[in-house]
């Protein structure tokens, strides 16, 4: 009984979401999406169609982008990832928090409509009361409503395809992707995740290297795919005590890991969330409008303050057996042996059979291997901040100094031809645009900035042709009347 229960009730979320779908398209229909391409066809040095747009990365970014450019009428672009289908973004990988730490009720992948909001999906399946009952979103959900969005919408993404190299080609990017297709492309977007401007942050220790071999199996980043399973029993060193942190403490604890600890230099947990303050509009929209000085003080003050776990995290941690914090002990050294790993803190020596690296990522475009074409001539905030500035908040200054568009900006003025053709979308905007492009708030007004600077730099650099093509224009509204006149006696025709 309780299986032909269940299978009823799956049957009843898969109408509801498939009723859903047509009320979302007919939706589309009535905005008339997708409207018809307007960008001229170019032809590439190569005799193919030069693409107007290539999205790097479909997880909820660079699909929201890819949306949002064919809703614009820029219907030639391609959008690739190097993850298969589903495995698009950290949720079903990297992310091992059960539910999200955004509050339910925000959008952002909907771009505005309605239908494609996360409640509509959820209340498609689960109805109005469902809904109220709902406290947060589940990590998992999150994943399929945005499959379910990228479904809807008709965005074609190429999964299993990434973006080695990105150089420049004349009045074009040239890029080669893991296929070994070279494509030529006007604008680029990198929608590459959180990671995706700088790799993994690893800390400096005097006995470990991220790049030895023998750490495998031993030292974890949690950014890293991790088989918790063969953590079973072990006891288990945590480098951090925010939320990756805890997360993946509380994953291996419930994995059968015997022991976890979180280790922090702080004096105690991060108490408040100050991007609370600053997720309305106004804000968001404003950040990247204002000055310099502006902008630096603000990100650099969020940068320090840091965030602190969300409360469900720590909840759920400590009432896991096994667990503790560990804080004003910060590791000084770690040192992989053959069967565990040796820690030095300021306090003591632990052995630990695993440790994880909570330490999040870095912003350097110099180890972004796709940029390397582009990196070394990038502006940052370093070169538009007083060197004493520059010098005080050394992580700050490496985030690239963005355009009003996201767009990445020469340090050297005409040394790197086409790198403002270059969208950064990712967590490297930071400093630029605010958190615009990673969290969940910001990603409407971030991801409709990107598409319309770039609608903005096709529609300009061929102006002239609109213009000619306005002029060529013959489509007689009167035409075969007796009151037609033709093209060569109209007052006024060029």
């Amino acid at each position: 009984m309780v299986g032909v229960v269940e299978a009823d009730s799956k049957a009843s979320r898969a109408a509801g979401l498939a009723a859903l779908a047509d009320a979302a398209r007919h939706d589309l229909a009535c905005l008339n999406y997708p409207p018809a391409n307007w960008v001229p066809e170019r032809t590439g040095p190569d005799g193919r169609r030069v693409l107007d747009v290539l999205v790097v990365g479909a997880g909820m970014c660079g699909q929201t982008v890819g949306w949002g450019l064919l809703r614009e009428g820029i219907r030639n672009i391609r959008v690739i990832e190097r993850a298969p289908h589903g495995k698009e973004g950290p949720w079903n990988t990297t992310a091992r928090m059960p539910i999200l730490r955004s509050p339910k009720h925000l959008t952002g992948p909907d771009l505005g409509i309605p239908a494609l909001t996360f409640r509509a999906w959820y209340e498609a399946q689960h109805g109005r009361d469902g809904w109220a009952r709902l406290y947060k979103i589940a990590r998992l959900d999150w994943l399929d409503y945005l499959l379910w969005v990228r479904e809807v919408v008709g965005l074609p993404v190429e999964n299993g395809l990434a973006l080695q190299t990105l150089e420049p080609a004349g009045d074009l990017l040239r890029a080669r992707l893991s296929n070994g297709e070279l494509v030529h492309a006007r604008k680029v977007v990198m929608a590459n995740g959180r990671d995706g401007a700088g790799g993994f942050r690893w800390p400096r220790f005097p006995s470990f290297d991220p790049a030895d071999p023998k750490r495998r199996g031993l030292v974890f980043h949690t950014l890293e795919d991790i088989d918790f399973d063969r953590l079973a029993g072990k006891r288990i060193g945590v480098l951090g005590v925010l939320a990756t942190a805890i997360d993946n403490a509380a994953t291996a604890l419930e994995a059968g890991a015997r022991e976890a600890i979180c280790y922090a230099r702080r004096q105690h947990l991060p108490q408040v969330n100050k991007s609370k303050g600053v997720s309305f509009p106004g804000f968001q929209r404003g950040q990247g409008t204002l000055d310099d000085d502006w902008r630096w003080k603000i990100y650099t003050y969020m940068l320090a303050a840091g965030s602190p776990p969300p409360h469900e995290s720590v909840l759920r941690v400590q009432k896991l057996p096994g667990f503790s914090f560990r804080f004003a002990e910060p590791w000084t050294d770690v040192i992989v042996e053959q069967d565990g790993v040796t820690v030095k803190t300021t306090k003591a020596t632990e052995r630990f059979d695993a440790v994880l690296f909570g330490t999040g990522f870095d912003v350097d475009l110099a180890r972004v291997s796709e940029l390397a074409a582009f990196a070394a001539n990038v502006k940052s905030w370093g070169d538009v901040r007083p060197a004493a500035e520059a010098a005080a908040n050394p992580e700050a200054a490496l985030y690239p100094y963005l355009g009003p568009g996201f767009e990445m900006q020469e340090r050297t003025p005409d040394a790197t031809p086409r790198l403002g053709d270059i969208h950064l979308f990712n967590w490297g905007s930071i400093m630029s645009h605010g958190a615009l492009a990673g969290d969940i708030p910001g990603l409407f007004i971030g991801a409709t900035r990107v598409v319309q600077a770039i609608s903005h730099g096709l529609f300009k650099a061929d102006a002239a042709r609109h213009v000619q093509n306005m002029f060529e224009q013959e489509d007689p509204e009167l035409a075969p009347t007796n009151y037609f006149v033709p093209r060569d006696k109209r007052v006024g025709t060029i």
